[in-house]
């Protein structure tokens, strides 16, 4: 089981945060082992959006789709895989603070098709990588670059 919840102080305005984290155009920019992304549905990002992903974890490339199951513009997201070879679902909140705001990023799911091992080895790997993820959004967010 995976259960991996991990959260960071972005100072910039919580809905400029909200905004880029929640553009799965930009995943690939902040998420170290997500290479692309491909909008699968037309329109603005919304409950029923689909996006394909292709990542590389233990040394494996993977290819799985989310589709955003709850969404509250600067607040919430909940996306959850539609396709893939495990089911995940991904949270992000965001929540402002007195210098910025403060986005938690959470991980659950079921692994199959991979080894025990490899299932007990997935949480400590999967927190190591979301925190370097959002160290890196934060980098991205307050430099400015991406606004």
């Amino acid at each position: 089981m995976v259960d991996v919840e991990t959260e960071i102080l972005i100072r910039r305005p919580r809905e400029e945060v909200a905004e880029y984290a929640a553009n799965p155009d930009n995943a690939p920019k902040w998420y170290d082992n997500i290479h692309s992304s491909q909008r699968l549905t037309a329109g603005p990002i919304d409950v029923g959006s689909k996006v394909a992903f292709t990542a590389r974890f233990l040394g494996r490339e993977l290819n799985y789709t989310y589709e955003f199951v709850e969404y509250v513009p600067g607040e919430k997201l909940v996306m959850r895989t539609a396709q893939g070879p495990f089911p995940m679902q991904t949270t992000y909140t965001w929540a402002e603070t007195g210098g910025g705001a403060r986005m938690t990023l959470g991980n659950t799911g079921q692994p199959s098709g991979f080894s025990r091992l490899a299932g007990l080895l997935m949480p400590p790997m999967i927190r190591r990588a979301t925190r370097k993820d959002l160290h890196k959004l934060k980098s991205i967010l307050e430099a400015g670059a991406a606004l």
